[in-house]
């Protein structure tokens, strides 16, 4: 999967002429029919979207070959993927999530404290679920230069300074 980014969702049909309910999480939503035919996460079906409206939540669009209301519907859920070559170079301080997911992460001491499980974003900024290195549930790590100071993708490493008590044993206390 690292060769493909996943670029949206389909939440559902639109209307009743085929068209389907996007969730772009590009960093410009509209651009998510400009990278040429996206694909299913299995990579057997390809889609090219031309977004027609925003709508509530996203963007109403046309997927090629969907041309009925049944068909956007049997759809709902499927995520988009772009290949990463199509898509632009970024800056040294942003990342795609998908590169973030699975690192491991070392506290400012070097002690391995968790493995990046997912990168989420409900809003405000981004935030890594960290699975600890100890068990138990994953921490919320806020993704900020004061709490991961370090993104080193080429050693599969992330250094964190986290807040006071975010990796502390529930039962310590």
């Amino acid at each position: 999967m690292a060769d493909r980014i996943c670029l949206g969702a389909i939440t559902g049909s639109f209307g009743v002429r085929g068209e389907v309910r996007l969730k772009s999480f590009c960093a410009e939503p509209s651009a998510l029919g400009d990278y040429g035919a996206l694909s299913s996460e299995d990579g057997t079906q390809s889609y090219t979207v031309s977004i027609t409206r925003p709508v509530k939540g996203g963007f109403a669009a046309k997927l090629s070959g969907v041309t009925t209301k049944e068909a956007a519907d049997a759809l709902r859920g499927v995520r988009l993927y772009a290949p990463r070559d199509v898509l632009p170079a970024l800056p040294d301080d942003e990342f795609y999530h998908t590169d973030l997911i699975g690192l491991t992460v070392f506290d400012t001491g070097g002690a391995q404290i968790g493995r990046v499980h997912a990168v989420l974003n409900h809003g405000a900024s981004d935030i890594l679920e960290v699975r600890p290195q100890a068990g138990g549930n994953t921490v919320l790590l806020p993704f900020t230069r004061q709490a991961v100071p370090t993104v080193d993708l080429a050693s599969g490493r992330i250094i964190a300074d986290p807040p006071e008590g975010i990796f502390e044993d529930e039962d310590a206390g």
